[in-house]
């Protein structure tokens, strides 16, 4: 019989500090995808004990961060999904599917700039903001959590090329500071 060892991908991944910006793999904790039945919503966010964010927008609600994932998809991340929402929702665990990683720092979208066509000002993508699009040549979800902070995740099968992307992009934007 096989013998399946989960092991983080990212493992033994140091962190890697520019001029104006750190990169740092980030540990996601349960990860849960919601897809409520038609009409459902609002019994969903009654269920879970908080309002289901608008597209394109993400909520931090305690150890828990409830994203919007893609149309009538939410993702619940940090913290296990407790309520019963049997009769309101498709609900599959994700935790084993993703990886992720953030940018921290004035030069954080710099180095985004480099990898995704999204319009990552504070004017267009403000502190909540959440939008799919891609990282290099790979689907990636963006979120960002701070004025100079962004989370970055894309599928575990794609660890290695994620983090090699970013690399990159963090050591050409410190080459063009001059650090």
């Amino acid at each position: 019989m096989i013998d399946l060892d989960l092991t983080d991908p990212l493992a033994g991944v140091s962190p890697l500090q520019a001029p104006g910006v750190t990169l740092m793999v980030a540990g996601l904790g349960p990860l849960t995808l919601i897809l409520p039945f038609r009409g459902k919503e609002d019994a969903v966010g009654a269920a879970l004990g908080a309002e289901l964010p608008a597209p394109g927008r993400s909520v931090q609600d305690g150890d828990r961060r409830i994203t919007w994932f893609g149309k009538e998809a939410w993702l619940v991340s940090g913290a296990a999904v407790e309520a019963d929402l049997s009769g309101l929702a498709a609900v599959t665990d994700q935790s084993d599917g993703w990886v992720a990683a953030t940018l921290d720092g004035p030069a954080a979208r710099e180095v985004l700039a480099r990898l995704t066509p999204l319009d990552l000002r504070p004017t267009a993508f403000p502190v909540g903001a959440a939008a799919r699009s891609e990282l290099g040549h790979m689907p990636a979800a963006f979120i960002r959590t701070g004025e100079d902070r962004f989370a970055v995740m894309t599928f575990r099968s794609m660890a290695g090329t994620f983090w090699h992307e970013l690399a990159d992009a963090v050591r050409g934007v410190a080459a063009r500071r001059g650090g």
